[in-house]
C-alpha cells in the first residue's frame, strides 16, 4: 500500500491536535469562572494564549457538592515542572537594550506581577499569559550544566551577560532550586561579567559570589522598586518583596561593595507617577549609584489583563492610566516599534523625562557607571584538556 505525502501530513495534523486537546485537558483547574482561591495572584482570569485552542468551563453534573454545602475553597498553588533545556544563551540584535545576550533560569514568574511584559511568553508554551504564568512555572536544572557547556566554546565571543530580563532569577522557588546560583557560580569561574535585574531580596543569599565577583569589576545589580507604597505593591506584585525590604536588598548589596542601580520600572502613569522623586531618593539614601526608569508596557495579552486589574483595585484611575499610555502610544495601549516602547513620546514623556534627569542629578544618580570588565575572561581547565607545558 502506497501512503502519499497529504495522507502523511493529514495523519501528522490529526495527532497534533489530539496532543494540544490532551494537554488543554490537564490545564482548565483555572477556568475563568473556578472558584479557586486567588489569595497571592494578581490575575483575575486565566484566557487561553492566543495559539491555544479556546477552552470553557462546563458543569458535567459530577459535582460531589449539593446547593447547601459549604466546601472550603482550595487556593490555587503553585506547581513546578521541570524543562531539560538545549541551549540557554539568548542573544538580541535589540537597538534599546544594553546588553545582546541574557540568560532565564524560568519561565513563569510566582512574583505575579500583573504588568510583567514577559507573560505572553507563555502562550509559546500552550499556556495562559494570565493565571497560568504565576502559577505553573517551568525551571531548567541543567541550566548551569549548558551555560558551562556554551562559555566552554573556542567560538564564544565574551560580552556582559544579562539575568532576569524576562522571568525573576530569585522569585520563590530560587529558594531551593538554586539554579540562578548555580549558574553565577559558573559565571564567577569563568570570570564572566554579568548584569542581574531582580525586584528579590533573595540576591542577598548569593553576596558571597557576587562580591568578589564585584571587586573584580565583573557584576552590577539592578533592583526594581515600582512603588512606595507597600499596599498597592502587595496588589500589583502579590509575591514580590515589599518596597521597603527592597530597599534594605539595596543597602546589604551597597556595604559588600556591589554596585546598584534602582529601578523605577515600571512608571504607571496616574497610579505611581507622583513617587518618582521620592522612589529614587529612597534608592540613593539606600545606597543605588545609579538609576533607570521604564514606562509601563502593555504588549498582546498584558493589556487585558491590566485593564482587569485596574478595573477591580483602582477603578476610579483606570481611565486616566489608559489616557496617559494611549496618548505616548499614538491612541494604542501600546507601541512596540525600538526606540518607543520602554518611555513613549509626547508632552507627558518629556515631563516624566525631565523629573528624572533632575531628580537624578540633585541625587547624584547621574554619574555614568563603568563597564563590566571582560579581560579577565578565561575558560578554567577541563577534564581532558592538555597540560601546557610552559
Amino acid at each position: 500500500m502506497k501512503i502519499s505525502h497529504a495522507d502523511v501530513r493529514f495523519c501528522l495534523f490529526v495527532l497534533y491536535l489530539f496532543s494540544r486537546m490532551s494537554h488543554i485537558d490537564t490545564m482548565t483547574e483555572f477556568s475563568d469562572q473556578s472558584p479557586l482561591r486567588r489569595k497571592a495572584r494578581a490575575s483575575l482570569s486565566n484566557a487561553a494564549g492566543r495559539f491555544d485552542l479556546q477552552r470553557a468551563a462546563v458543569d458535567d453534573g459530577w459535582s460531589n457538592t449539593t446547593d447547601s454545602d459549604e466546601p472550603e475553597v482550595p487556593k490555587i498553588e503553585t506547581d513546578i515542572r521541570f524543562e531539560q533545556a538545549r541551549s540557554l544563551i539568548n542573544y538580541n540584535k535589540s537597538p534599546d537594550l544594553p546588553f545582546d545576550r541574557s540568560i532565564n533560569t524560568y519561565r513563569g514568574c510566582e512574583h505575579g506581577c500583573i504588568y510583567c511584559f514577559a507573560r505572553p511568553t507563555h502562550a509559546y508554551l500552550g499556556l495562559s499569559p494570565g493565571l497560568d504564568f504565576e502559577t505553573r512555572l517551568i525551571a531548567r536544572p541543567n541550566a548551569a550544566e549548558l551555560l558551562r557547556h556554551e562559555l566552554s566554546s573556542p567560538r564564544y565571543k565574551v560580552a556582559t551577560l544579562a539575568i532576569g530580563t524576562n522571568t525573576d532569577p530569585y522569585q520563590p522557588c530560587e529558594r531551593d532550586l538554586k539554579l540562578t546560583r548555580d549558574c553565577l557560580q559558573v559565571l564567577s569561574e569563568f570570570a564572566h561579567p554579568v548584569a542581574i535585574v531582580t525586584k528579590g531580596a533573595l540576591v542577598e543569599r548569593d553576596i558571597d559570589i557576587l562580591a568578589p565577583m564585584a571587586a573584580q569589576g565583573l557584576v552590577r545589580v539592578g533592583i526594581s522598586v515600582t512603588t512606595l507604597d507597600p499596599d498597592l505593591s502587595r496588589r500589583m506584585e502579590p509575591r514580590a518583596p515589599s518596597p521597603a525590604r527592597r530597599l534594605a536588598a539595596i543597602r546589604r548589596l551597597r556595604d559588600a561593595g556591589i554596585p546598584v542601580r534602582i529601578m523605577c520600572s515600571p512608571l504607571v502613569p496616574g497610579l505611581t507617577d507622583h513617587e518618582l522623586e521620592a522612589m529614587l531618593a529612597a534608592g540613593a539614601e539606600a545606597g543605588a549609584d545609579a538609576a533607570s526608569w521604564i514606562m509601563l508596557r502593555l504588549p498582546r495579552e498584558v493589556s487585558t489583563l491590566w485593564q482587569e486589574w485596574l478595573a477591580e483595585h483602582a477603578p476610579l484611575r483606570a481611565e486616566k492610566v489608559m489616557n496617559r499610555l494611549r496618548e505616548m502610544h499614538g491612541g494604542r495601549d501600546y507601541d512596540p516599534r525600538w526606540g518607543q516602547r520602554m518611555r513613549g513620546e509626547g508632552p507627558y514623556a518629556d515631563v516624566i523625562s525631565n523629573r528624572f534627569k533632575a531628580a537624578c542629578k540633585r541625587l547624584g544618580l547621574n554619574q555614568r557607571s563603568e563597564p563590566l570588565r571582560s579581560d579577565l575572561f578565561a575558560r578554567p581547565p577541563q577534564a581532558g584538556d592538555q597540560l601546557a607545558l610552559f
